[in-house]
């Protein structure tokens, strides 16, 4: 049958062109599509380390903070210490009124001074907080398309911060 004897003519011809389409998709899809493909993961890549360097920025900007608010509790305590050594001293020579009178003045500015510091640490952290959940906000958004809302973030951000 001529039909049969034909086939593998036709066969090898359609090979032929098979291969040569193939060919020119793969090294068109190589030189077109490919450089833009990893540029775009190039910039994506750059922008996560960017705000990764943001991050730790951040999270060392509130060390630095907290390593702030410990030496001045420090220098706080070794003061008040001093003040009231002073004014034992002064009021074991006094009577005993001036003696209680003096630790409740002491006692009362030491409170006040760890008050005003606890809420700047306070007031630190929730701007911390507040950096992290528009950070982690715009995170989402531009990473997986998603929009979070200030609420989920804050939620999210002192979930992992406060454990």
């Amino acid at each position: 049958m001529p039909q049969i004897n034909q086939f593998a003519d036709v066969l090898y011809s359609q090979l032929f062109w098979l291969a040569i389409t193939l060919a020119v998709l793969y090294f068109g899809v190589g030189r077109a599509m490919l450089p833009k493909i990893l540029g775009t993961m190039g910039m994506r890549d750059n922008r996560i380390a960017d705000d990764l360097a943001a991050a730790l920025a951040a999270r060392e900007g509130a060390d630095a903070t907290e390593e702030a608010y410990r030496t001045r509790m420090n220098e706080s305590r070794a003061e008040a210490l001093k003040l009231a050594a002073a004014a034992k001293a002064d009021a074991a020579r006094a009577t005993e009124a001036r003696v209680h009178a003096a630790d409740e003045g002491l006692r009362a500015k030491a409170d006040e001074a760890e008050a005003r510091l606890a809420a700047a640490t306070d007031a630190a952290l929730a701007e911390i907080e507040a950096v992290a959940a528009e950070a982690a906000q715009d995170m989402a958004q531009r990473l997986a398309g998603i929009k979070v809302g200030k609420s989920e973030a804050n939620r999210a951000v002192q979930a992992v911060i406060h454990g």
